[in-house]
């Protein structure tokens, strides 16, 4: 059997290209050598360990527009704040310079009383708690050294991470129990805020709602006389005649317009009715949209996880899954506790001094150290 020429010479090519390639890559300046180095480098990367998946791979390939988002949304956190202090203010405004005149002059006193008080608790309770979700810190982790436990160590702070604790790439700091960088607080949402961001969404919630449902009537009419409006702008005053219209007679000598009568409604009526429809459309929009949200967040608070806790166990519960086990979370310690935990409630008149009522009060625990109960008992006694 005869040996063909050519595979018996693939070989010895290939062994004296070699090291013609690395006399070539020596030739190299050394800037380029050590930059495809790094590139090499980064390529073995991807693939260096068994725990590598498509989601590291994800992460790596778009590292850059991830960046590119943290960074517009850093410097763009305060846009987005005085854009809420706009939006809710021109409320205020229509409120009480449309609103209460119209409220005091056609409800009855029980009514009057009714909205005049929730109005005004509902609105201490929203400015309470976005001020206090916007500065409160969220919790960073001790630059000096402790003895607290710690789960992992951050890839990028090159810091150990307590439980629960996560890198926020726009804040650029580990923060502790985090659940996520909110750019219309300007803020990241962890331990010491959670609540008051939550708070902050349900009760301006519940405002839109209230705007929505006790002012839809008024919408409605305020749609009604635009449309009137508009059928009697048709017909504009002051149409110049001149030519033959002087000469049939149409106007008297001398005048070359038509007087028509003044429109019977004012500018100040036409604002007043865009004011109300504005109004309307704003609250029931960020009603519906925020409600969701506040909705989402308290399915959250009720299984004891935050945001990020939620992907993370989703994960776990697939790969248990495939072991033919059961992943359990253990910082679920049952609904109504969960509630108690995240609310602060320790007695009775808690659930009206501390969640009714604005409370500045510290939440349980220092957020680096978390008690695990793998049965659902009573946590705190109420």
């Amino acid at each position: 059997m005869r040996l063909c020429r050519h595979s018996v010479l693939q070989p010895l090519r290939c062994v004296r290209l070699r090291p013609c390639i690395r006399k070539a890559r020596s030739r190299l300046p050394l800037r380029i050598r050590e930059l495809f180095t790094y590139i090499s480098v980064l390529v073995h990367s991807l693939y260096f360990n068994s725990l590598t998946d498509s989601d590291v791979v994800f992460d790596s390939v778009f590292e850059p527009v991830f960046l590119t988002v943290d960074y517009i949304t850093r410097w763009f956190g305060t846009v987005f704040v005085c854009l809420v202090v706009f939006l809710t203010s021109s409320i205020l405004a229509i409120a009480y310079a449309v609103l209460l005149p119209l409220i005091l002059n056609t409800y009855s006193p029980a009514w009057i009383v009714w909205h005049v008080f929730y109005g005004h608790w509902n609105l201490i309770m929203i400015a309470f708690h976005y001020y206090k979700a916007a500065k409160t810190s969220p919790g960073y982790l001790p630059l000096e050294r402790n003895s607290s436990p710690f789960v992992s160590v951050c890839k990028k702070c090159i810091m150990p991470k307590p439980a629960r604790t996560h890198h926020c790439g726009i804040c650029n700091t580990c923060i502790l129990k985090m659940d996520h960088h909110c750019p219309w607080l300007n803020n990241c949402v962890g331990h010491f805020n959670h609540r008051y961001f939550f708070s902050f969404c349900l009760f301006m919630t519940l405002g839109c709602v209230y705007c929505s449902i006790s002012g839809r009537n008024l919408f409605l009419d305020a749609y009604n006389a635009l449309e009137r409006f508009k059928h009697l702008d048709v017909e504009k005053p002051g149409v110049p005649v001149t030519g033959m219209g002087v000469l049939l007679g149409l106007v008297p000598t001398g005048q070359t317009s038509y007087q028509t009568p003044a429109p019977p409604y004012t500018f100040r009526d036409k604002m007043t009715h865009k004011s109300i429809i504005y109004m309307w459309v704003l609250t029931s929009t960020v009603g519906v949209a925020l409600g969701a949200l506040t909705f989402w967040h308290a399915v959250l608070i009720s299984r004891g996880e935050t945001s990020i806790e939620r992907h993370i166990n989703k994960k776990e519960t697939k790969r248990m899954a495939n072991r033919g086990r059961v992943f359990r979370n253990p910082y679920n310690y049952g609904r109504l506790n969960n509630w108690k935990v995240f609310l602060g409630v320790e007695k009775r008149s808690h659930w009206v001094t501390r969640v009714l009522l604005p409370s500045g009060h510290t939440p349980y625990g220092d957020g680096r150290t978390w008690e695990v109960f793998p049965t659902k008992k009573d946590f705190i006694s109420v």
